[in-house]
């Protein structure tokens, strides 16, 4: 019974970029491309509806402004802009974290833009783990919802939290090959009982040489969906014993997060002075 409970498909999540931060492998990061989600944020700009009152304004042809800066401004980017305002005000207000958590068990964070890697060297080994924070954020519901009776909407907007896909890659110092396990967190319709208790599941495992700047994608990828369940848990206790276990996969959730949530704030600033600038 536990054999078939463990053969049962798992869910194909998607994957974070590769590994190489100085030569990332395309063959890689086109196997690992993340997935695109639904929107999960309340944009406010996004309820502007095609034949709307607003619509029309905007298909206008504009000429330079007025003031003769040679530039294009209309009431439509004044309007965005004091709703970008307003929208960075509320988010910062909301911010969990200023400044990002630390992970525990001696990891060290490396940042690149949207990527993270984080390293820890334990007896002779070396694991990295690579995440992704773009499109890491799961859809909240499935499709339109109405507000219950009596309840207000902002009351039903849940906190957003990030579970990105991410690759664990395994060397030993002098050793010619990586093991390179591909991890990522089940959505919660598809959490299988026997896997109840393991916040993430491992989805591909492969190995792959430590000596070339990219990837093969020629070399063997062993996909657990219909993997032996005791090879399966010997890999997850692989992992726990190198300290990427349930309480790793809940700090990372929390790093990505905050991660993700600065990045987006960081995002609003940038756009809002894009609209503004002359």
């Amino acid at each position: 019974m536990l054999h078939v409970l463990r053969c049962v498909p798992r869910a194909l999540g998607s994957a974070v970029v590769g590994l190489r931060a100085n030569a990332p492998s395309p063959q890689l990061r086109q196997l690992l491309q993340p997935a695109l989600r639904p929107c999960a944020r309340p944009f406010g700009l996004l309820g502007v509806r095609a034949g709307s009152a607003r619509r029309p304004g905007l298909l206008r042809t504009h000429g330079p402004c007025a003031c003769g800066c040679d530039a294009l401004h209309t009431q439509g980017d004044k309007a965005f802009v004091e709703f970008l305002s307003d929208e960075i005000k509320e988010e910062k207000k909301i911010q969990k974290h200023k400044s990002l958590p630390k992970m525990s068990g001696d990891w060290e964070l490396e940042l690149n833009g949207t990527e993270a890697k984080l390293v820890r060297k334990v007896a002779g080994e070396k694991v990295t783990v690579t995440f992704n924070i773009n499109n890491s954020i799961p859809p909240t519901y499935d499709g339109e919802e109405e507000p219950s009776q009596g309840q207000k909407v902002e009351e039903q907007e849940p906190e957003l939290t990030s579970t990105p896909n991410f690759v664990v890659e395994v060397t030993k110092d002098g050793g010619k090959k990586a093991l390179v396990l591909d991890c990522h967190y089940p959505e919660d319709e598809v959490e299988q009982e026997e896997d109840e208790n393991d916040i993430f599941s491992i989805r591909e495992v492969s190995f792959q040489s430590t000596g070339e700047a990219e990837w093969k994608d020629t070399n063997y990828t062993l996909n657990t969906d219909s993997l032996d369940w005791a090879l399966y848990d010997h890999l997850m206790d692989f992992l726990a014993d190198r300290g990427v276990d349930n309480t790793f996969a809940d700090e990372l959730v929390e790093l990505s997060t905050a991660l993700e949530h600065q990045e987006y704030i960081t995002f609003l600033e940038d756009l809002k002075g894009f609209v503004k600038s002359q």
